[in-house]
């Protein structure tokens, strides 16, 4: 159910909070014709997979609260990971906290902040020749974490 349907019904929280959907840098994403297909897995060394999630916790961090901070920062982590935008949510509660997502040709990264905690969690997974790797520094400098975790998966092993 949508954020409005929610409001509307009345049975969403009875404080509206802040959600913002920006479709306007969407990237068009043909097909390829059959003959330059490719199967889009990503290698991580040596080993061949649907693609590589990273789940990262960021801990002491700062401006998690921001919803402009957290946005440009999935878009600089976008950049760095060479990655396609195809969509961008952002969403602020009330009294605080963001939760937000960026919609990848390559996947998604998304976001969840608990600003009181200082903690924000997130979802990096991307296939291709896209390097999550690469916003890692994005977010430790952006969020001035005191400590980064990372843990990675390795998604759709193919032997």
């Amino acid at each position: 159910m949508r954020q409005n349907a929610l409001l509307r019904s009345r049975k969403g929280s009875e404080t509206p909070a802040t959600a913002r959907n920006n479709v306007s840098h969407v990237a068009v994403v043909k097909a390829a014709p059959a003959e330059d297909r490719h199967d889009h897995f990503a290698v991580r060394d040596g080993v061949r997979c649907a693609g590589v999630h990273l789940i990262i916790d960021l801990h002491g961090a700062e401006g998690l609260n921001d919803i402009d901070l957290i946005e440009a920062t999935l878009r600089r982590c976008v950049g760095a990971a060479q990655a396609t935008l195809l969509h961008i949510h952002v969403h602020h509660f009330q009294p605080n906290g963001v939760s937000g997502v960026a919609v990848l040709a390559e996947s998604h990264i998304s976001i969840h902040t608990w600003p009181d905690a200082g903690y924000a969690a997130l979802d990096v997974f991307m296939c291709g020749k896209a390097t999550p790797d690469a916003c890692i520094p994005v977010l430790r400098e952006a969020f001035k974490a005191q400590r980064v975790d990372v843990n990675e998966i390795l998604r759709g092993r193919v032997p």
